[in-house]
């Protein structure tokens, strides 16, 4: 047979390395992707995700198989969840022979929600990651992180206005390694009920009026929004590790306010 796919093609990414250097990642990165996730309700939302996958390379290894993260992503398998993609790092591993690697995916998230008091339903967009790690010798891990938009108000404008007070929306990110699963719906829940106001995509003037009101009735300074998220953040055994930052994007100066925690939470027995 002379088909070129016949002839013996030397691999020269597995023939020995002199230096003797080992390389903690190496794979592919800025790779977009559509991919099929389930939601907390077990809908699948479908999204696309820019992806960087990775392995740790020996020092005795010249190179990875580069195609071979791709292939994996071709494979048929079912809408992905946060346990769902631990074992998609468990194949790349088996796949690349490796003991240690990375897979990260980032990509925007929709979900629908009702107007206070219309109940007019709309979509609203976050952002959202998802990491799963595994370390040489130990166990694998997974980090779910995202961005909430909620409305802030400050306490200080308030209490010294004789009317109104200034307010802003605010970035909360929080990023949490997990101890077994949770979804991005959660967190973001989370987030949303420690704001001034949660943000909607649809509003009518009754609607309005309340998110107003709702915000003014429950005044923040950035300070006050991460302590609140922090406290709730130690209470959920689901996290063993965790960091909330807002970033208040002021309107009355040009420059963001900012705060940022972390912490752990220690097992439970």
């Amino acid at each position: 047979m002379n088909a070129p796919e016949y002839f013996f093609l030397p691999d020269i990414q597995a023939s020995a390395d002199q230096r003797q250097l080992a390389i903690h990642k190496v794979g592919v990165r800025g790779l977009r992707y559509p991919l099929a996730l389930l939601d907390a309700a077990g809908r699948v939302q479908n999204t696309v995700a820019r992806l960087s996958m990775s392995v740790g390379l020996p020092p005795e290894v010249k190179g990875t198989h580069m195609s071979r993260f791709v292939e994996l992503l071709e494979e048929k398998r079912a809408p992905l969840n946060v346990n769902r993609l631990l074992r998609m790092l468990d194949e790349m591993l088996l796949r690349l022979d490796a003991q240690s690697g990375e897979i990260e995916l980032a990509f925007p998230y929709f979900i629908s929600k009702a107007a206070p008091v219309s109940a007019a339903k709309s979509l609203l967009d976050y952002d959202v990651r998802m990491i799963a790690e595994k370390r040489a010798g130990q166990r694998s891990e997974l980090t779910l992180a995202i961005v909430a938009p909620v409305t802030s108000l400050c306490p200080c404008s308030r209490e010294i206005s004789a009317y109104g007070a200034h307010n802003q929306r605010s970035h909360i990110t929080i990023s949490a390694r997990l101890r077994s699963g949770m979804s991005p719906e959660e967190l973001v829940r989370l987030a949303e009920e420690e704001a001034s106001c949660e943000v909607f995509g649809l509003l009518k003037r009754a609607d309005e009026k309340w998110v107003t009101e709702r915000a003014y009735d429950n005044p923040k300074f950035v300070e006050d929004l991460v302590r609140d998220i922090a406290l709730r953040l130690m209470k959920e055994p689901r996290i063993a590790q965790w960091t909330v930052k807002s970033e208040n994007f002021e309107s009355i100066h040009n420059h963001s306010a900012y705060a940022e925690i972390c912490g752990e939470n220690p097992q439970r027995a």
